[in-house]
């Protein structure tokens, strides 16, 4: 029995054929689907419409022009196989645009899914983040309401003191700087 010359690590993961499994490579199923993409892009091109309109009078001027051995499509019967090669042209250009316009409401479907859940999870965002600035306000304003200035501390401190009236063995009050200045 011969041995693959493929290297078997084991500190990686073994595929679903396993490891003893031969490797035929799958073609990618999106590969068609890029195909047709790419040709319903070009066909609306001007380049291909140039590409078409000269290989169309090309043709013409070949099948009138060249010596009558030469020839490959007839005048006296309307270039027929020109109205056949451009029948086939575009009996398989429809399909393949309708495939790529299939596989384009595919993905605009997933995007506009994935742009609504986006916008979802922005609004519940938004929602919390607005109840949390108002539970902010709301305690910020609670606290102002609670909060003791210096100016309510002093008035406080004043009332006590004119209610408990001059402290008999206190000193008179010293002279200040206003005092004299008056």
């Amino acid at each position: 029995m011969a041995r693959s010359s493929r290297r078997v690590s084991l500190d990686a993961p073994r595929g679903r054929g396993g490891v003893l499994a031969p490797r035929t490579p799958q073609p990618s199923r999106d590969r068609f689907g890029r195909f047709t993409e790419w040709i319903a892009r070009n066909m609306g091109t001007p380049a291909f419409l140039l590409g078409l309109t000269l290989f169309c009078v090309g043709w013409i001027v070949w099948n009138t022009a060249a010596p009558v051995a030469w020839r490959f499509d007839s005048q006296e019967f309307g270039f027929t196989a020109l109205t056949l090669v451009l029948s086939l042209q575009a009996s398989y250009a429809a399909p393949l645009i309708l495939l790529a316009q299939n596989r384009q409401d595919d993905r605009d479907r997933v995007q506009i899914e994935q742009d609504r859940q986006r916008a979802e999870r922005n609004l519940a965002d938004t929602e919390y983040l607005a109840r949390e600035i108002v539970a902010l306000r709301m305690a910020v304003s609670d606290y102002r309401n609670d909060a003791i200035t210096k100016d309510v501390l002093r008035a406080e401190l004043r009332q006590l003191l004119e209610s408990i009236g001059p402290d008999p063995d206190a000193a008179p009050p010293a002279e200040t700087n206003r005092d004299r200045s008056s």
